[in-house]
């Protein structure tokens, strides 16, 4: 519906210099709707979207415009927002059914006699297969292929089926395996700041189907992660409702000191925000300290709102955004066609204190952030470097009750004889068997990914190892990490030590760390150790890296490095050696770390723009393993009868039942099965509205 609501349809300069429509805020705080520039930029921005899709009330009414534009900081929360977003992002394991959706859709269409092709998802829907790589393989410069050919042969069924959609529909894409993490791939190459429909231009918005689809909030994109029946509204064009959020304003302060990285920085913040409980609650990030932060560094802060609790952790869009943009190969173009646009809607940049009105404030000086790492099994629980020693000593004698692990003092020093495919060693409580670089939170912030390099290059040119028991690896978040790190001449350095690449994908972060050797994890159960991971992901529970791996701590890249060298959490890395070089000497952490300079001085090559549109340039065509997979074409998929993972939804044998279901206000059938039985039925929640639910049969041609 073409409208201009409150005299709100104007015009702007895009970036090639012609006129561009768009839907200005300004105009409401013309027409007396509400003071609009002192809105949080993430509030004006869901504003943007209301205003733009009125629709006389049939899914957006006036009164949904008038309420959001008049937000208060701390009147009482009761209206709902009827949020449209831009595109849908989904990761393998919970796109799927989407996708399946989709296909029975079609098959459904085909069976009426009605054209097939009317089902289209009614906004961009990009789905990236990361979350299938398991570590099999580590320690070797054929783990990454081998890994990949495992990954092909376990995944061979969703791995067809999600290749017949790439060519079936127009609005559904597939990044497939071996190109990256799907938050860091939205990073460096989905996200557009702005989009242009039918001559339309607004902001890029977007909900996902993984938690941490709240990184994009670090390049001023509203966006965070929802279930299945969400999404798929979004993608079916239906706006995705919430209630009307408080939000939280966090004033940054001071800059990052020598020593700290922005993991540091972000644990802080996840400490200090969960204690906060800024659960169901908008973030946003303001102040000079959160200017100076580069695009990069606020991803990683926006990636752990799933941590700290919020919705989401939002940074306006600035100069460092564009930035970032510019570097990673966008157009300069539409980098202008983003500037103009946000300049209109007078929300460009970061706003400073006193700019702007929040629910409540809170204030963090980057100038007081020192080495930490969070754990042992939740990510709040944040312990400064120098006393980790200390507390998992604490922890190991206090009682599980108490968040400890129940053992006796004597039990610290036991070690325990081990034979392993590398030769005998011995283990024991305290020693890390897991060191992952690994997860969207830190391999998409080249700052720490190249900290860790120098790290390895400084342990391995005293010819230092990791011990045989740790299980080392190096997950990327894209092929650009590996690109850069080649042509530093870092990569060299971490194989050295161990940190070969195994996959690009989310692994250990999410419990696809593979198997430890047999030996020592054998020794693990029969004498109940509590053996430790480090890794530089974004959650630890108990359980979810490795099932017997009891202590797990999140931390920087280049402290991961640090630790696997060092092989142990019970020793007091600032103080103590971390191992010994090839003539004996001890080595310390001062002496290998990474200084601010030193990463500063590798960065350029991070940020080479024909890098990222050449990697990101017909990537599947590159993909020998997914080219090889062989899929039915088509608009219809061929269902396979013998598949265990994907069958055909017998839609025929349910729709009456369907509809009068509707009447009755249960809900709509699901329509993907991943089991085989005809005889199972599930039903969409109560909150699966009724313009949703006539939308969804609509296109099933049901009437």
């Amino acid at each position: 519906m073409t409208h201009s609501l409150f005299d709100s349809r104007q015009n702007f300069t895009t970036g090639d210099g012609s006129q561009g429509v768009f839907y200005s805020l300004p105009a409401l705080e013309v027409a007396g709707l509400g003071n609009i520039s002192r809105l949080p930029i993430s509030i004006r921005v869901v504003l943007e979207s209301v205003l733009r899709n009125y629709d006389g009330g049939q899914k957006v009414a006036e009164a949904n415009v008038r309420e959001l534009a008049a937000w208060s900081p701390s009147e009482e929360r009761s209206a709902e927002i009827p949020f449209t977003v831009a595109r849908v992002i989904l990761q393998d394991f919970t796109g799927v059914p989407l996708l399946v959706d989709l296909a029975a859709m079609r098959s459904a269409v085909q069976r009426m006699g009605k054209d097939p092709s009317l089902i289209e998802p009614l906004v961009p829907v990009d789905l990236v297969i990361d979350h299938s790589v398991q570590v099999d393989y580590a320690g070797s410069e054929d783990a990454y292929q081998r890994n990949m050919e495992i990954e092909f042969e376990r995944n061979a069924q969703r791995y067809r089926f999600l290749k017949w959609g790439t060519q079936a529909f127009n609005g559904f894409s597939v990044i497939p395996p071996g190109i990256g993490i799907v938050h860091q791939v939205n990073l460096e190459y989905i996200a557009k700041g702005v989009f242009e429909r039918d001559g339309v231009y607004f902001p890029d918005s977007l909900v996902g189907t993984d938690s941490h689809t709240t990184m994009i909030n670090g390049v001023g994109i509203v966006g965070w992660g929802v279930g299945g029946i969400e999404a798929e509204a979004g993608m079916l064009g239906q706006p995705v409702y919430f209630l009307t959020p408080d939000v939280v304003g966090v004033h940054l302060s001071g800059e990052l000191p020598q020593g700290a990285t922005a993991t540091d920085l972000v644990l802080r913040i996840t400490e200090v925000l969960r204690e906060a409980k800024v659960v169901g609650k908008f973030v946003e990030f303001y102040g000079e300290g959160a200017s100076a932060l580069n695009a990069t560094d606020r991803a990683t802060i926006a990636n752990m709102a799933p941590e700290y609790g919020a919705t989401m952790g939002f940074f306006g869009t600035d100069e460092k955004t564009l930035d970032y943009f510019r570097n990673t190969g966008r157009r300069e173009e539409q980098i202008s066609t983003i500037r103009n646009y946000y300049t209109a809607q007078q929300m460009f940049g970061i706003p400073q204190k006193g700019d702007v009105d929040y629910s409540t404030t809170i204030e963090v000086d980057l100038g007081g952030i020192v080495p930490a790492v969070a754990g042992p099994k939740r990510p709040q629980d944040r312990i400064e470097l120098d006393d980790l020693s200390s507390k998992f000593k604490q922890l190991f004698t206090s009682p599980v009750a108490d968040g400890g692990f129940g053992k006796s003092e004597a039990a610290l020093t036991e070690r325990f004889g081990v034979s392993t495919a590398k030769g005998d060693t011995t283990i024991g409580n305290g020693d890390v068997v897991i060191a992952a670089i690994t997860s969207c939170t830190n391999t998409s912030n080249p700052a720490v990914m190249i900290a860790a390099g120098i790290v390895a290059k400084k342990a391995s040119e005293r010819g230092m190892k990791v011990p045989s028991y740790v299980k080392t690896s190096l997950a990327p978040g894209s092929r650009v990490v590996t690109e850069y790190l080649e042509k530093t001449g870092l990569q060299q350095h971490l194989n050295a030590v161990g940190f070969d690449l195994v996959g690009y994908g989310c692994t250990t972060c999410i419990g696809n760390s593979g198997p430890l050797d047999a030996g020592i994890e054998a020794a693990i159960v029969e004498k109940d150790i509590v053996a430790a991971s480090v890794l530089s992901g974004n959650r630890n529970f108990e359980a979810r890296v490795h099932q017997n791996v009891k202590a797990n701590f999140l931390m920087s890249p280049p402290l991961v490095v640090a630790f696997a060298l060092a092989g142990k959490v019970i020793e007091d890395v600032t103080t103590d050696p971390i191992g010994k070089d090839r003539d004996g000497n001890d080595v310390f952490l001062k002496d290998i770390w990474a200084s601010l300079d030193e990463v500063k001085d590798q960065l350029s090559a991070a940020f080479d723009p024909d890098t990222y549109k050449r990697l990101y340039s017909q990537f599947a065509e590159e993909n020998p393993l997914w080219n090889n997979i062989e899929s039915s074409t088509g608009q219809i998929y061929e269902w396979d009868r013998s598949s265990t993972y994907i069958q055909k939804p017998l839609l025929e044998k349910t729709s009456t039942h369907a509809r009068d279901s509707y009447r009755k206000g249960r809900g709509v059938p699901l329509i993907s099965k991943t089991r085989r039985s005809s005889r199972i039925s599930r039903w969409r929640p109560a909150h699966f509205t009724t313009s949703m639910m006539r939308e969804h049969w609509r296109y099933l041609a049901i009437r």
